[in-house]
């Protein structure tokens, strides 16, 4: 629904090494879709999420963030059924970057504070807890939040 294309979506891709394993074929990448995965915890009963691959993002000025669709012309902040998804056009949102490293952060206190707000976000709109961060692609780089952000 968001996919990011051009420089950007190449990017993004490169940063994320975003290939299939098999194939070697471009994934499909974009912002972070809010509509969605609050559907998605919703029907599944999640309880808590796991926030990946956010160092990825530590280059861009600007993060694009879905926070609705538009239907129609008409705003929608629900996941529409069927071919209304086919009309729908992502209403983004841009929170700022941090334009760091933030690999070695091993606590929430330890993300810069764009981050730290750009989660914070994500979590108050899906309305699910974001229990880990990831921050890197390491085993032991992530960030286990044991406070509420």
């Amino acid at each position: 629904m968001c996919e990011l294309f051009g420089k950007e979506g190449n990017d993004l891709r490169e940063a994320g090494s975003e290939y299939g394993a098999a194939t070697g074929r471009p994934r499909r990448v974009g912002g972070f879709d809010v509509v969605a995965t609050r559907y998605g915890a919703t029907v599944q009963g999640a309880t808590e999420i796991a926030l990946t691959k956010i160092d990825i993002l530590s280059s861009l000025p600007k993060i694009p963030v879905c926070v609705a669709y538009e239907l129609d012309g008409k705003r929608i902040d629900y996941f529409p059924y069927g071919d209304q998804l086919d009309r729908c056009k992502p209403v983004t949102e841009w929170k700022d970057g941090w334009m760091t490293d933030i690999s070695v952060c091993r606590t929430i206190d330890e993300l810069p504070t764009a981050a730290r707000d750009y989660v914070r976000f994500i979590e108050e709109q899906i309305e699910c807890p974001i229990t880990y961060i990831s921050v890197g692609a390491g085993r032991e780089e992530y960030i286990k939040v044991d406070k509420k952000l």
